[in-house]
Order: structure tokens, then sequence, then C-alpha cells
């Protein structure tokens, strides 16, 4: 029995210690503030909240635990402290101009039995100071590397850096140090290389901090580059043929601006009468002896850079008298002149053709008449035969018998 009652009385007295502790931490909870994060030279307010407050004490107390207020009450000296709410649930207190040396936790008390607490830290955040853009040159050639640095300094805390070029994120190297003070130096750089588009597009340093937005530091690429070189015709504005003028413009564009242009001919030798001027190049009474491949090259600090042009000279138009009721078109050259001689011999040969059809269907025509119509001869020789029964009877019945052949006479119809 005796060692059943130690039990009991242990268990109970385990109970009572978990119910006190429950019990002290359910108080406890009475109590709250929250931590409080301010921009340097700004306002931080501090809140001591109470649930269910049994008229017990509330103070507000320094990272140094001198109290600053007791109730509505501030016994400290210090004059940017400003009561802002005092009630039995809530003590409200200002804290203007805040500075890094305000910066750590003030304890909210409430003067129960035993004490309660809560903290509220403090933190000061410091911006950067508008970042540095640096390049290692200030003028770079085209597929050369440059490099750019940014820094951002007297930040707390460390400030973040991204770069963009244009539209595009560039991946950059960063490095974070710091000072004495608390503060902190990031310094960040890209390397890059970079093409005659680059030239004049803006680079950005952008620094992120929970203190400032919107703080960037900018530089324009500026990019040396060949010359672009582009021939245009500015006479004739159709085909090139013989005894025709040229007059070809070299238009080139670079960076710095070219300082030289040349005309030469591909293979072999300008003709002796051309004429250049500056940019230009004229040819007059062309004839089929220039044809070949002209080029423009142009050429500054940077590189030199050509475009070509193939003159082909076609045969000088043949003109044809227009005809006063169907025109004709001018005919190239090259193509002959038989398309209007074409055109008279089949009128030729048609003509003929008729005229051969005609006499052909004459000469038939007379055969067939000359055909039909032969010549007929009647005489009167034995006259009055016809009714006889033979031919001795037609012959003695004959009117007139051989004796008459004198009187015989012929009729041609």
């Amino acid at each position: 029995m005796a060692i059943t009652g130690s039990g009991s009385l242990a268990i109970s007295f385990s109970v009572f210690v978990i119910l006190a502790a429950f019990l002290h931490k359910v108080d406890s909870q009475n109590l709250a503030t929250d931590n409080v994060s301010v921009i340097e030279g700004e306002t931080a307010t501090i809140s001591c909240r109470v649930r269910n407050n049994d008229d017990s004490v509330i103070q507000l107390l320094n990272p140094n635990r001198q109290t600053i207020y007791f109730r509505d009450l501030r016994p400290l000296k210090d004059s940017r402290f400003q009561l802002v709410n005092f009630s039995d649930n809530e003590l409200r207190v200002s804290l203007s101009n805040v500075s890094l040396s305000d910066e750590g936790r003030y304890v909210c008390q409430l003067y129960t039995d035993p004490p309660q607490e809560a903290y509220a830290d403090i933190t000061v955040l410091v911006p950067p100071g508008s970042p540095i853009i640096e390049s290692r040159e200030d003028v770079v050639s085209e597929g050369n590397e440059t490099e750019l640095t940014c820094i951002s300094m007297g930040s707390k805390p460390a400030a973040s850096i991204r770069w963009m070029k244009g539209e595009d994120d560039l991946t950059a190297e960063t490095t974070v140090e710091e000072t004495y003070d608390r503060m902190f130096t990031v310094t960040s750089r890209v390397r890059f290389f970079v093409t005659k588009e680059d030239d004049g597009v803006p680079v950005d340093c952008i620094v992120d901090h929970p203190a400032v937005k919107d703080l960037l530091a900018q530089r324009h690429l500026e990019v040396l580059y060949k010359p672009e070189v582009k021939i245009v015709v500015t006479y004739p504005d159709g085909l090139t043929r013989e005894g025709d003028n040229l007059d070809l413009t070299c238009i080139a564009e670079g960076k710095p601006h070219p300082h030289q242009i040349n005309w030469l001919r591909v293979d072999e030798d300008v003709p002796p009468h051309a004429v250049v001027t500056g940019s230009d190049l004229y040819i007059e009474n062309l004839n089929k002896s220039y044809n070949g491949t002209y080029r423009c090259v142009a050429s500054n600090a940077v590189g030199e850079a050509y475009d070509d042009y193939v003159l082909y000279v076609y045969d000088a138009p043949t003109t044809i008298p227009t005809p006063t009721t169907n025109p004709v078109n001018t005919q190239d050259s090259r193509a002959g002149e038989g398309a209007p001689q074409k055109i008279d011999h089949a009128v030729i040969g048609g003509v003929v053709a008729v005229v051969m059809f005609a006499i052909l269907c004459a000469l038939i025509v007379l055969g067939r008449y000359f055909a039909r119509h032969k010549g007929t001869y009647f005489t009167h020789e034995a006259k009055g035969a016809d009714d006889a029964a033979d031919a001795d009877t037609a012959i003695i019945n004959a009117e007139g018998g051989h004796n008459n052949t004198d009187e015989k006479k012929e009729y041609y119809i």
C-alpha cells in the first residue's frame, strides 16, 4: 500500500507541473508585439498589445533595458519617442528619424507575477547610393570583347545587381564586401563581345534593394565597325545599251565614316574616259568592250568592304518606221529584223497561190466544156431509104441514087 501511495503522489505532482507550465504558457501569450523594418531617417512604430488585461502595467524598454514608457509616462529623455496610443490593451510608441544606432531588440513588458515579456526587433534599412557604372574602354571595335563594372555602395543589407543589354539579360560576376560600419559594397562585372548592331544600345545596371526601387545606371555602347557598301544605278533606269551613258553612285556607311572610296574594274582597267568624282563613277557612250565587273571599295580605321556591279552592254535599239494604220513594236537588234520580212513573203506567197489556183480552175472548166461539145455532120445521101425493108431496097429507093452525087450538100452545125 505504501508503494501504491507513493506512486499516486508522484503522478499527481507531475500533472500539477504540466498544468502549471500550460497555464504559464497561456498567460505569456497575453502579451504580443511585432518586428519592425524601417528605412534610415524614417519613423518606426512599436505596438505592445495585451489580451484580457487585469489592470497590469505595460511598459516599453530599449535594447539597453532602459524604460522608454511606463504606462503613458516617458522616463527616457529622448524626444524622438512619442506616445501614439495608450489603453488597458495597448501601448503604442513611435520613434522618428531612425538611425543605425536605434537598431536592436525592444522589450514589451507586462507587470504580472511573474512579469511577461515580448520582443520587437527593429531592423534599420540603409538604401544604397546611386550606382556607378564604368567601362574598360569608351569605344570598342566590332568583334572585340568589352567589360563593364557597376558598383553599389553604402547599403544595408547588401544590394543585388542585375544587368540588361537592350531587352536581353546579361550574366555577371558579383562580389560583396562588408565595411566596418555594418554597411555593404557590391561590385558586379559583365563581359561580352560586341557587333555593329550593338552601337548605341543601352546597357543598364539595375540595383534591387528593399529600401529603394528603380535605381539604375546606364551606359550606351559605342561600337566602331567597317563600312557597309552599296552601289546604286543613277542612270539609266533600264537596260544599258550601246551609246548610252552610265552613272553609278557608291553609298558607304561606317563608324567612323569611310575616309576613302575607290572604284576599280575586276581583272581589267577602268575605261580611260571613265570619270570618278568622289563616290560616283560616270562612263559615257557605252560599248560592249566595257562589259565587266565594277567594284566600289570603301575603308575606314576598322577595315574595308566592297560592292560589285556587273555591266552588260546590250545592242542599240533598232528603230522601224511606224505605219499610219498599224503600229509595229521596236525589236531588239539581236533578234534580227526578220519579222517584217516574214510578213511580206507570206503575203506574196498567198497571192501567188490564189492566182495559180484560179488558173487551174479555169483550165478544168474549159476542158470539160470542149469535151462535151464535139462537131456533128448531116448529109442528104440515100434520102428516103429510111422506110426500106432491107439494104437493097434502100439503095433502090434512095432519092437520086448514085447518079446524084453532084447534088450532095453538107451542113455543119
